[in-house]
């Protein structure tokens, strides 16, 4: 375990339905963008940022991070998000650009779908009117079954044509097949029994297959739906439509404007308003054409509706809420400062159920190595190597290193 490893957030969805105009609003980035299929061919990878209550005011101190930067008493913390090549249906057969999309998408540790919720482009990422956004969150799923499913059969094939003892088990060579997926022994035995389908592959039909393939998917690619185009009234009314249906109870769904994001960064950018990414609301302070106002007042309209642009809220659920992932901040029980007085300059995306132990070692193996106790900086309470770090814990660890 990393402490200060950079997750990877991959923005994915067929061509033509906001995902460059998504990356750039979350990075503020120029990545082409444009209504063709395959604006985007290799993958760009952009800074973006997680909102963590920053812990500096509980003490009466005002932080000094190293990197990101803090606003108002909310730390923005970096991450790494991925725009990923546009996705036609048959990649998992090599069509379009397949193979290098599921390619980069395998470097990624959750997923983000962008789709045009408005309807206004086809399966193909061409212009239309009335297509069912539903059809786009299953065409993804789908191929990514397929693909699973693709190295699923791989191993099914290894385990029947291996030299079987009585000591071989498929969840060996289902592990061992789809290592690059991060899935484990006792990952793939959980799912097996999850599944009630036992463990004799012989004894398994396509259907099971496919479920198996599907559960170490959704188990180790998670995903967010970004409902994007929201600020169209066909978009407003599929959502409403969407989210209703219990066929997709199983997926986050986040209504966003890209768009909107963008032009609230860039007004922000030009001094015309006071925005904060992410906010629910903004005051304009600048001078501004009647059409430039009556712009922002539209999107104002759209952020009181749907509480804001969503492109910061999908890339927090997908981190924070999804994965689980936990912010820490590194502490001293007795003063948040260095040695270089810089105050909490740093804030730790953890996995879930990080240990104090995992955490000291993540900052450096030798701290690691000698740990002996952590402190809760905020009670001085002492923490064992085994105590499972919480979201916003500032920790100082005690080491003979």
């Amino acid at each position: 375990m990393n402490a200060d490893r950079s997750y990877r957030i991959g923005l994915v969805g067929k061509p033509s339905v906001g995902k460059s105009s998504f990356f750039n609003a979350a990075t503020m980035n120029d990545v082409p963008e444009g209504a063709y299929p395959f604006t985007t061919i290799d993958p760009t990878v952009g800074e973006a940022y997680v909102r963590v209550d920053c812990a500096a005011p509980e003490f009466d101190e005002e932080c000094t991070p190293s990197v990101g930067y803090c606003e108002g008493g909310t730390r923005f913390v970096p991450t790494k998000l991925v725009d990923v090549a546009g996705l036609i249906p048959g990649a998992h057969e090599g069509k379009g650009l397949g193979n290098q999309f599921l390619s980069d998408l395998n470097e990624t540790d959750v997923l983000v779908h962008v789709v045009d919720f408005s309807g206004e482009t086809d399966i193909e990422g061409e212009p239309t009117e009335g297509h069912d956004p539903r059809d786009d969150i299953d065409f993804l799923e789908a191929e990514l079954d397929q693909w699973y499913l693709g190295v699923l059969e791989k191993g099914i094939t290894r385990y029947e044509t291996g030299y079987v003892t009585e000591d071989d088990d498929i969840e060996e060579d289902l592990a061992e097949q789809m290592s690059a997926f991060g899935i484990t022994e006792d990952g793939i035995k959980r799912l097996v029994r999850r599944l009630g389908i036992g463990f004799d592959p012989d004894e398994w039909d396509d259907a099971d297959r496919l479920a198996l393939a599907r559960e170490i998917r959704t188990e180790t690619k998670p995903m967010v739906i970004a409902a994007n185009k929201m600020d169209t009234p066909e978009a407003q009314a599929n959502y409403e439509e969407i989210t209703a249906d219990s066929d997709y109870d199983h997926l986050s769904i986040v209504p966003c404007s890209a768009h909107a994001e963008r032009a609230l960064k860039s007004a922000a950018e030009g001094g015309a308003i006071d925005y904060r990414p992410g906010d629910g609301e903004f005051e304009i302070t600048g001078d501004l054409a009647p059409d430039q106002e009556a712009g922002l007042e539209r999107i104002r309209d759209f952020i009181e509706a749907y509480g804001s642009t969503g492109v910061q809220d999908a890339i927090e659920r997908a981190l924070l809420d999804v994965l689980g992932v936990v912010p820490v901040f590194p502490g001293g029980a007795n003063g948040l400062g260095n040695e270089r007085g810089e105050v909490l300059p740093d804030c730790y995306l953890l996995p879930p159920e990080s240990t104090a132990e995992e955490f000291a070692y993540g900052l450096h193996s030798d701290i690691g190595e000698g740990f002996l106790h952590a402190i809760d900086c905020r009670s001085n309470r002492q923490l064992g190597k085994a105590y499972a770090v919480e979201s916003r814990d500032v920790l100082e660890v005690v080491t003979t290193n």
